[in-house]
This record gives C-alpha cells, sequence and structure tokens, in this order.
C-alpha cells in the first residue's frame, strides 16, 4: 500500500523528450483547488465525524481515518504548489521532499483500503446482519490501526532506501521523479508491482464484487427513502474509485512497462508521460469527493453545526426488529411532558 509510483520521470538521457509544459499549470491549479475545498471540507467532517461517532454505527472509525488521511494529504499541498508553480524546482530541502511524497502516496494507497474496508463492512451489514451486530468498534480500531502502521512502515523502508530529489533540466531540483535507471531497477520495481497488486487490484476486486451484491439485497428493499439513500452511497464510491483511481492506476501501470522499457515506442511513452501527469492531478481529487461519502452514510438524522441543534425535535432511534433493518420506530420524548401535565391536573 505503500507509494511505489514515485518515479514520474525518466533518466537524464530521455528527460527532454518527455517534457509537458501544460503541467506546470495544470498542477497548480488543481492543488490550488484541492487545499482549498479539500481543507475545508475534511476539517470540517473530521468535527462532525468525530461528535457523531459516539451515536452512530462503529464504521465510523474508517471514515473518521479516511478523513485524516485525507487532512494530512491537503496539509502538504502548499509545498506541490509552489514546487510546480517554480517548474519543478524544490527548494525545501530533502526532509520536506519525503514527507510531502509520503503523504501523498499514502493518501492514495489509504483511500482505496479504507473503501474497502467500508464496502465489506455494508456487505457483512447487508447480507450477514446477525454477525454484523457482533462486530465490536475496537475491530474497526484495529483494522484501521494496523492499516496505518502497514503503510507507514512500508513507506519508511522505500523512503529511507537513498535520495529522493535529484537535478533536473534547467538545473532544477525535481522531487519524487526522475530516478536514473538503475535506481528504478533497484528499489522502484519491486514497489510499483506490490502497490498495483495489492494496493489497488485486489481493493478494487473486492469493491467491484461486493457492491453488486449489496445493490441486489438493497433493492428488495420497499421504503424509498432507504433503498436510494444506500445505492447513493454504492454510487458515490464507484464514482470516486472510476473517476479518480482508476485513470491513475492504468496509466501508472502503462508507466510501468515504459520504465521496463517493454514498451518503448517513443510517440506512446511520450502520451503515458503526459497522461501520467493528467491522473497524477485527478487522484487528488478525491480528497474534495470524500466527504460526499460521510454525508451520504450517515445515520437518518442530518448534519447541522451546533447552533441548529435546538431547532431539532428530540426522537430516539431504536433499530427495528423486522426484516432485518426494514422499518424502524420512533419514540418521543415529549410523552414524559404529557404525562407530567396530566398528573399535575389531578393535583
Amino acid at each position: 500500500m505503500a507509494n511505489v509510483s514515485w518515479t514520474e520521470g525518466v533518466s537524464n538521457g530521455t528527460a527532454v523528450r518527455l517534457e509537458a509544459d501544460f503541467q506546470y499549470s495544470l498542477f497548480t491549479i488543481i492543488y490550488s483547488i484541492v487545499f482549498v475545498l479539500g481543507l475545508t471540507e475534511n476539517v470540517s467532517a473530521l468535527y462532525l465525524l468525530s461528535n457523531k461517532a459516539r451515536h452512530t454505527s462503529p464504521s465510523y472509525v474508517y471514515m473518521i481515518n479516511l478523513a485524516l488521511a485525507d487532512t494530512l494529504f491537503v496539509c502538504g499541498l502548499p509545498f506541490k504548489i509552489h514546487y510546480h508553480l517554480n517548474r519543478n524546482n524544490w527548494i525545501f530541502g530533502d526532509v520536506a521532499c519525503r514527507i510531502t511524497g509520503t503523504l501523498y502516496y499514502i493518501n492514495i494507497y489509504l483511500s482505496i483500503v479504507f473503501f474497502t474496508c467500508i464496502c465489506v463492512d455494508r456487505y457483512i451489514a447487508v447480507l450477514h446482519p446477525f454477525t454484523y451486530i457482533q462486530i465490536r468498534v475496537t475491530h474497526y480500531v484495529v483494522v484501521a490501526t494496523i492499516l496505518w502502521v502497514v503503510a507507514l512502515s512500508t513507506t519508511v523502508a522505500l523512503v529511507l532506501g537513498g535520495p529522493l530529489h535529484n537535478k533536473g533540466l534547467r538545473n532544477t531540483t525535481m522531487c519524487f521523479e526522475n530516478f536514473a535507471r538503475s535506481s528504478w531497477i533497484s528499489r522502484m520495481a519491486l514497489y510499483n508491482i506490490l502497490a498495483l497488486v495489492f494496493g489497488f487490484v485486489i481493493p478494487f476486486s473486492i469493491i467491484l464484487i461486493c457492491y453488486p451484491l449489496i445493490a441486489r439485497r438493497i433493492s428488495r428493499i420497499k421504503h424509498s427513502i432507504r433503498k436510494r439513500k444506500a445505492l447513493t452511497t454504492i454510487y458515490i464510491i464507484l464514482l470516486i474509485c472510476t473517476f479518480c483511481f482508476l485513470p491513475y492506476h492504468l496509466t501508472h501501470f502503462l508507466h510501468f512497462l515504459m520504465r521496463s522499457q517493454v514498451i518503448q515506442n517513443k510517440s506512446f511513452t511520450n502520451l503515458i508521460y503526459k497522461m501520467r501527469r493528467v491522473t497524477l492531478a485527478l487522484v487528488s481529487f478525491n480528497c474534495c469527493l470524500n466527504p460526499f461519502l460521510y454525508y451520504f452514510t450517515s445515520s437518518n438524522r442530518t448534519w447541522h453545526f451546533n447552533f441548529r441543534f435546538r431547532f431539532r425535535s428530540k426522537m430516539v432511534y431504536t433499530i427495528c426488529d423486522q426484516k432485518l433493518g426494514e422499518y424502524s420506530y420512533i419514540y418521543k420524548l415529549h410523552q414524559s411532558c404529557e404525562n407530567k401535565k396530566q398528573r399535575d391536573r389531578i393535583n
């Protein structure tokens, strides 16, 4: 799951042929939008999710960790904006290069894995409800902790293995790109293979298998509101994976073949390089789309900030005891007030 696709460039001998001047304005604009929207949305999501997690399902642990990974990622974007605004010239030193690059790619693979965890959680909840009610919040915390430890440890093993910023064209300092072929063969190839298989192919396959089964089960529910809400959640995850992660990893696979010299056609390699720049920008949009997932997977109560809480009627929602989640009962707390008034009249 750790970052293994940090080989943007090519050896110095072919770097000129793979230049893409549009990337500087593209990355600057896209990262600026993602920084403003992503930081606002994910900080708000962390606040709301942390408050709601005490009153909702334990699966909110996955969403909180997903929002945390997105927040850490957008915090490193100002450095990358400056880097691309200055035509890929890194001035912040080796440590900052390692940290920002680590956050960037950890976000990609942790996002995919947490999507898979949410998918499996929904699969168990819909198709195996009796098993689902036996799962405790500690189970989710353990899974999330293991994922973070694996991602961080794998990334540390890579970033400590050698220099990650190199001299590029026009005497610039490049960060996480322009690796020499010897470095690619000795360090990067194995990480690329592991990331493609365990960071995308397996998790995405699980999502593609689970969600059609969930959608078919949900389609039998008669209540249109619950049905529409559940299906919307499925569509959002599939949209994020298709729009952000699938193009990136398809291009990443072609890039791997190019760096391994399986693909040697000059015009095709130039196209792959340009496609990779575009998909690297698109993949960052997942930070702006994930908060929509938090909203649609929330409980029946809508999201409001504290200053609007006083306008809401007080209700208690209980899990249905018929047909495993198809109905629910609402008990109004105002009945206690009515009973008190009746006792006052009698007295």
